[in-house]
C-alpha cells in the first residue's frame, strides 16, 4: 500500500478565503512572530543563548506556516510578499494590502513587547534596548566599554547589506521552492522553518538579523540610534527577496507555486 502526499496544487485548490481574511491571517501571523521570537530575544536572550532566539524564530514560523498558510500563504514578511509578487503568485493589490497588514502585525507586537518589558524595574530601554537591527556602533558584535560606550564598531554597513540580501534570498528562494506543485507541500513548514533558524545563527552577530522589514520596523522606535538605520533593513531585505524569486524562476522555470 502506498501512500501519496498532497502537491501545493492540491492543497491552494481546497479552500479560496476572502481578502479580509487573508489580511487578517497575515496581520496575526506578524504579530506572533514578532512576539514570539523577539521577544523570546527581549525577555530571555541572556539564558536561551543565539541557539535559542534562532530556534524561537524557526519554531514561530514552523507553525504558523500550518496554521495561517493554508489561509494566505503564511507571507508574514514584507520580502516574502514581493517574491510572491514577482513570480505572479499574488497580484499588486493583493500584495498590497499583505505590506498593510504585515507592518500592523508587527507594530501591534512591538508595541506589546515593550510594554511587557519596561515592567521590569531592572529594564533600562536606553541600554538594553528592544533587539533592534543596526551595524557599526548598534551591532550586536560592538565592543561596549565598562560605562556603556562603544569602544569598537561591530560588523559594518557593507557586511549588512550584504547579508541581508543573500540570506533574504535564500529565505524566499526556500519559500517558494518547498511551495512549487512539485514539492511535498506536508513538509514546508520544516524547509521554511529551519531555513530561518540557520539564516538566524548566522546573522545574529552581524546585525540582528533581520530579513524581514515587518520586524525591523517593529521594534526600531524603542532603541537608541535604530530608526536612523531601520532604511537598511527596509530597502536591502526587499532585494534579497527579489533575487530569490528570481533564482527561483531561473532553477524552476516555471510558476507553479501555492498561490495566495
Amino acid at each position: 500500500m502506498t501512500f501519496e502526499h498532497e502537491t501545493a496544487q492540491e492543497f491552494a485548490e481546497k479552500e479560496e478565503f476572502s481578502d479580509i481574511g487573508k489580511f487578517v491571517a497575515e496581520a496575526i501571523g506578524t504579530f506572533v512572530l514578532v512576539f514570539s521570537a523577539v521577544g523570546t530575544a527581549v525577555f530571555a536572550g541572556a539564558k536561551v543563548g543565539n541557539l535559542g532566539v534562532a530556534l524561537a524564530f524557526g519554531l514561530t514560523l514552523l507553525f504558523l506556516v500550518y496554521t495561517i498558510g493554508p489561509i494566505s500563504g503564511c507571507h508574514v514578511n514584507p520580502a516574502v510578499t514581493v517574491g510572491q509578487l514577482i513570480v505572479g503568485h499574488i497580484t499588486a493589490a493583493r500584495a498590497v494590502g499583505y505590506w498593510i497588514a504585515q507592518f500592523v502585525g508587527g507594530l501591534l507586537a512591538g508595541v506589546v513587547i515593550y510594554t511587557i518589558a519596561q515592567s521590569l524595574p531592572a529594564y533600562d530601554r536606553t541600554v538594553d534596548g528592544l533587539g533592534a537591527n543596526g551595524w557599526g556602533a548598534h551591532s550586536p558584535s560592538a565592543i561596549k566599554g565598562p560605562l556603556g560606550g562603544v569602544l569598537e564598531n561591530g560588523y559594518g554597513l557593507g557586511a549588512t547589506i550584504l547579508i541581508e540580501v543573500l540570506l533574504t534570498a535564500l529565505l524566499v528562494f526556500v519559500v517558494l521552492s518547498a511551495t512549487d506543485q512539485v514539492a511535498d507541500v506536508l513538509m514546508a513548514g520544516v524547509a521554511i522553518g529551519f531555513t530561518l533558524t540557520v539564516i538566524h545563527l548566522i546573522a545574529i552577530p552581524i546585525d540582528n538579523t533581520s530579513v524581514n522589514p515587518a520586524r525591523s520596523l517593529a521594534v526600531a522606535p524603542y532603541q537608541v540610534g535604530a530608526l536612523g538605520q531601520l532604511w537598511v533593513f527596509i530597502v536591502f531585505p526587499l532585494v534579497g527577496g527579489a533575487l530569490g524569486a528570481l533564482v527561483y524562476r531561473l532553477l524552476f522555470g516555471t510558476t507553479r507555486g501555492l498561490r495566495a
